[in-house]
């Protein structure tokens, strides 16, 4: 019985308490969002995203005036 009462006891006394503190300050960091330095590039992903998608579009455009038939190909 000592031989599961002593590892048991080392665990509850020192193991598990720095678990949870660990696992709950982690937990309250993921929830307070981003960063405002992260906010910032994710805002320029997201600007960068829409100038791509404009350009795609207007290529889309040019290639359906000059080659009507290339979304068949």
């Amino acid at each position: 019985m000592d031989f599961i009462q002593v590892p048991l006891t080392v665990f509850l006394v020192f193991v598990a308490p720095l678990w949870l503190i660990l696992a709950y300050r982690s937990k309250r960091q993921s929830n307070q969002g981003l960063s405002k330095k992260d906010q910032d590039k994710l805002q320029t992903l997201i600007s960068r995203t829409e100038q791509l998608q404009d350009r795609v579009i207007s290529l889309e455009q040019i290639l359906d005036e000059e080659s009507p038939k290339w979304r068949d190909r």
